[in-house]
């Protein structure tokens, strides 16, 4: 695999992470530099480890991964969006969509690229060089991801309670695609 088509895959695999970005940052509103990094650094760092990991499981259990990976994501990404529509309609200004805490961060790093870890599996029958790949992956999701929640708090600012309802609703609607990807029906 040529370093193009590689960056390419690693803005591919960054979109989910972007768009959960955008929607942190309309929780979080008025964003820092270094407040823009922490979601960055999450999803950078899991979309650069799950392929790693993809990789040295190999083939072997590409089966058992790769039939649950969107459901997963699915539960992930429902369960959170849904969390941020209720705490939009109840008027909580503060709360888990607007937290940069481990549990949520987590949460998100590990929906937003459970896909690299199916990427990281192909990875390992083909000749891909592994370690400029991750870094390649991890690299593009920070800086998409970071410019993501400066983006999406930019607009927070003035419409947090509608923010929050959009980014509940985008975290959904990510869930339902990457479920529908998973079987196969877009």
């Amino acid at each position: 695999m040529g370093y193009l088509a590689l960056f390419f895959l690693a803005v591919g695999l960054s979109m989910d992470a972007f768009a959960v970005s955008v929607c942190k940052g309309l929780a979080l509103g008025k964003v820092s530099l270094g407040r823009a990094c922490v979601p960055g650094l999450w999803f950078g760092g899991f979309q650069g480890l799950m392929p790693l990991l993809g990789w040295l499981l190999g083939s072997r259990f590409a089966q058992y991964i790769t039939s649950v990976d969107h459901w997963i994501a699915f539960g992930l990404l429902v369960f959170l969006g849904a969390n941020m529509l209720r705490e939009a309609r109840a008027g909580e200004s503060e709360g888990a969509s607007a937290s940069l805490g481990f549990g949520e961060m987590l949460a998100l790093a590990v929906a937003t690229s459970i896909d690299a870890l199916a990427v990281g599996i192909t990875f390992a029958f083909l000749e891909v060089e592994i370690l400029p790949a991750v870094a390649c992956i991890a690299g593009t999701t920070f800086v998409l991801s970071a410019v993501g929640v400066k983006l999406g708090g930019l607009f927070g600012l003035r419409y947090r309670a509608k923010a929050q309802s959009l980014g509940g609703l985008i975290l959904i609607l990510l869930g339902v695609k990457i479920l529908l990807e998973g079987l196969h029906l877009l």
